[in-house]
């Protein structure tokens, strides 16, 4: 294309499939089309949703089966609270606490925790699939029951792991949704989980989405290799660097 040559609609709409981001919409007269301000006003109406949607618990459980599953929840009694109080969804309630003080015997290497954080959509729509690849490239690994957590924020997963006894926590949660993906996923990994633990000391795996994301397989991979390498060097965070060798472009890696 020569210099100031303006672009014309066949390359605007190449640029437009290689990123989700809302370019070259056009306009009418010196508003935006109808249908990208309908399009604009669905994708904020399902971001809000995600964030207000509750999680259903019973029906993640069956997804998860036959996976031992407990259920707690973080010391915000409701959603309006949960989002205007992050520090207590920081924070188990009395009665989890409790539960999870009975339910530590075993010993546990990884305890996997599913929170359905700012995007309970997210969580419901794949965090049973994307455990179920993590777990199965644990096999040699003690897992403890699948914890899941309402209201809950990523450092919940301190004092559960602590109260399981576990040598890692790993949380699967819902992330903060946008205009782009309302669904997306993360995990967070946390050596020697207790409460105090900073986010530095949390390895994250995010963007974990079918809208181009990361698959749950690699994630998976991904985890695998971080959490083996947490417990031969006994840390994660930014201490742990991932260096393993990427898989190559044209790897199998089997049904997202």
């Amino acid at each position: 294309m020569a210099p100031g040559e303006p672009i014309n609609a066949e390359l605007w709409a190449r640029l437009r499939r290689t990123t989700p981001a809302r370019i070259a919409l056009g306009r009418v007269g010196h508003a935006l089309p109808l249908g990208e301000v309908l399009d604009f006003q669905l994708a904020h109406a399902r971001a809000r949703d995600a964030v207000h949607a509750a999680l259903d618990t019973a029906a993640l459980e069956a997804e998860l089966a036959p996976l031992p599953v407990l259920h707690v929840a973080s010391d915000a009694p409701d959603r309006a609270t949960y989002l205007r109080r992050p520090d207590l969804g920081r924070r188990l309630s009395e009665q989890s606490a409790a539960l999870l003080a009975a339910a530590k015997g075993k010993r546990c290497d990884v305890a996997f925790v599913i929170a359905d954080g700012l995007s309970a959509t997210g969580v419901q729509a794949g965090a049973a699939t994307l455990l179920k690849a993590c777990a199965a490239r644990l096999g040699d690994l003690a897992i403890g029951p699948v914890v899941i957590a309402r209201q809950a924020r990523v450092a919940l997963g301190d004092p559960i792991g602590e109260a399981l006894g576990a040598r890692v926590a790993v949380m699967i949660i819902g992330e903060r949704p946008g205009l782009s993906v309302h669904d997306s996923l993360g995990i967070y990994m946390t050596f020697a989980p207790r409460p105090g633990r900073s986010d530095a000391e949390r390895n994250c795996i995010s963007n974990i989405h079918g809208a181009g994301g990361l698959s749950p397989n690699d994630a998976a991979r991904t985890l695998g290799w971080l959490l083996r390498e947490a417990l031969r060097l006994e840390l994660s965070g930014v201490a742990l660097k991932d260096d393993q060798t990427p898989a190559l472009p044209f790897e199998d890696h089997g049904p997202a």
